[in-house]
């Protein structure tokens, strides 16, 4: 019989008073690592479970392989029962607007004369600074943090097409749990973390930020931008379809021009290098794509992976369902619904000794482990 490796955080219980994506995607990441993750939900439930448009995914994304316990936690009966999880927890996780948690005493500050164990993650807009008190959004940030300018062409900022900041938010926070785990097995002691989306988005632009110091000129956005290279670009190929196609190399140009069947462009002395062409990319580029618009982009795109060349098809989200690569590697797994459907998720974008960290667990209903959590907190006591 194999025998399965125990999950690296098994053992570790956390509680989790999260919404929306920032929160849950921390918990998440520590639940798929092998954690106990009990997410504290008001009555009725996170409200993120019922959200429409872009947010219907939200839940299901980011809260599996958690337990649900339905908690109101403005009651004598609730807070009692919220201070009994944290006292046997090894972390606590929130995201909720400033102040609150400090409101019901279940901040860092009171928890820790407490529980000095506890190791507590904060998730906020902004760390601390004149900004804290200010109400964040992935979306604002965006735009305060220098993405949105980087992004959209010049006049008009462009938020990314997923939310970014809160995924990453959450990532650091797990980051910074992983590290308080190992120092507090030296000093015995908790600590808090705090993650915010802004800092995270300036992080996102510090590359250009630094552009700047070395430069002295100010980064144009994206769409705007001058390459590094001479063919780095999307372009429109036979029947409409897009292809993403780049040669950063002067061997990538020689292999392009063989595989375009152009033998007069691979000879012109003019394009020789990367610097020439770069120089003289806009004439170049107009060159390519009326070349590129008679190729079909499937004939096209198994000549470029033959020669090496980077590539890529324009894909949409639904595309990516039926991915042939996340499929057979299974980055794309079925979970059980609470509903009592199946869904496909994406795992966590990494292999540990060579296993995916999968899905454990059918997401939980609303309130679904409250009476066992409970029970096993009155045992104990």
């Amino acid at each position: 019989m194999t025998h399965t490796p125990p999950l690296p955080l098994a053992g570790i219980r956390v509680v989790e008073f999260t919404h929306m994506v920032m929160g849950p995607t921390c918990g998440m990441i520590l639940a798929d690592l092998g954690a106990e993750v009990i997410k504290i939900e008001p009555p009725g439930g996170d409200r993120t479970r019922k959200l429409p448009g872009l947010g219907i995914g939200f839940f299901r994304s980011f809260n599996r392989n958690k337990k649900s316990v339905v908690l109101d936690v403005d009651t004598p009966e609730g807070h009692a029962s919220a201070l009994a999880l944290i006292a046997g927890a090894d972390i606590m996780i929130e995201n909720f607007r400033p102040g609150r948690m400090a409101t019901l005493g279940l901040d860092h500050a009171s928890l820790a004369k407490q529980f000095p164990h506890l190791i507590y993650v904060s998730h906020k807009g902004f760390l601390p600074g004149p900004y804290e008190h200010r109400t964040a959004l992935d979306e604002v940030v965006q735009m305060m943090g220098g993405l949105a300018y980087m992004t959209g062409p010049e006049g008009r900022p462009l938020r990314a097409g997923t939310s970014v900041n809160d995924i990453m938010g959450g990532m650091f926070g797990a980051i910074g749990v992983l590290a308080a785990i190992i120092e507090r097995r030296a000093t015995g002691q908790g600590q808090e973390i705090q993650s915010a989306l802004f800092e995270n988005c300036v992080f996102l632009n510090a590359q250009h930020m630094q552009q700047y110091s070395m430069t002295g000129e100010p980064p144009p956005p994206m769409p705007s931008r001058v390459s590094a290279w001479s063919v780095y670009d999307v372009f429109t190929l036979a029947e409409g379809e897009q292809l993403f196609i780049a040669a950063v190399s002067d061997k990538h140009w020689l292999n392009l021009c063989g595989i375009l069947d152009q033998p007069a462009l691979a000879a012109d002395e003019s394009l020789r290098t990367n610097a020439q062409r770069v120089a003289l990319r806009p004439a170049l580029l107009r060159t390519l794509g009326d070349i590129l618009k008679h190729h079909r982009a499937d004939e096209l795109s198994a000549k470029l992976e033959a020669a090496g060349l980077p590539y890529a098809p324009i894909m949409r989200p639904e595309q990516l369902l039926d991915d042939t690569h996340l499929r057979a590697s299974g980055g794309i797994t079925p979970m059980q619904t609470e509903d009592g459907g199946s869904t496909d998720v994406v795992l966590l974008p990494l292999l540990m000794a060579g296993r995916r960290l999968g899905v454990r667990q059918p997401l939980a209903g609303i309130g679904e482990h409250t009476a066992e959590v409970l029970e096993a907190l009155a045992v104990q006591a």
